[in-house]
């Protein structure tokens, strides 16, 4: 009788846990859209007020806000897409404006003037997130994603 088939090397498994949520393009939608992520994020063992949660809401809070604000076209919603994965958390936020897109995250965002009333927004993104980048949104306009690295 031959032994049952034992795997050589174990692997852990991965488990990705993903939030999408469609938001009206106002400063209610960029508000509600930071409050669910803060509870989903709860839900999922980042609990309130922690260093993971409050890192998350800003940069939901900032790429919701200019979703809501550069990227508004009537009548069409912003989108914020969460991925919990082994190691990190991504956020993706999506507008349907393709025209107003920021510049190469690649690049350093200079600190604005100190009483500049604009400005800051893309700065405190590549200030908070580990990696952030612009990308293609088909069939129309644009995906900001910015991602945390998650302690072990």
């Amino acid at each position: 009788m031959t032994p049952p088939f034992a795997p050589t090397n174990r692997q852990t498994p991965v488990t990705v846990r993903v939030f999408t949520q469609r938001f009206s393009s106002t400063p209610r939608g960029a508000r509600l859209a930071r409050h669910l992520v803060l509870h989903q994020l709860d839900a999922w063992g980042f609990p309130y007020g922690g260093h993971v949660s409050d890192t998350a809401a800003a940069l939901v809070a900032e790429l919701a806000a200019n979703a809501a604000t550069h990227g508004r076209v009537p009548g069409r919603d912003f989108e914020v897409v969460l991925t919990l994965s082994d190691g990190a958390l991504r956020i993706a936020v999506s507008d349907t404006c393709g025209e107003l897109r920021p510049r190469n995250p690649r690049t350093p965002y200079p600190a604005p003037a100190p009483l500049a009333e604009t400005g800051r927004g893309l700065f405190l993104v590549s200030a908070l997130a580990d990696r952030w980048d612009v990308i293609e949104r088909e069939p129309v306009g644009k995906t900001v994603v910015a991602e945390l690295d998650l302690p072990r």
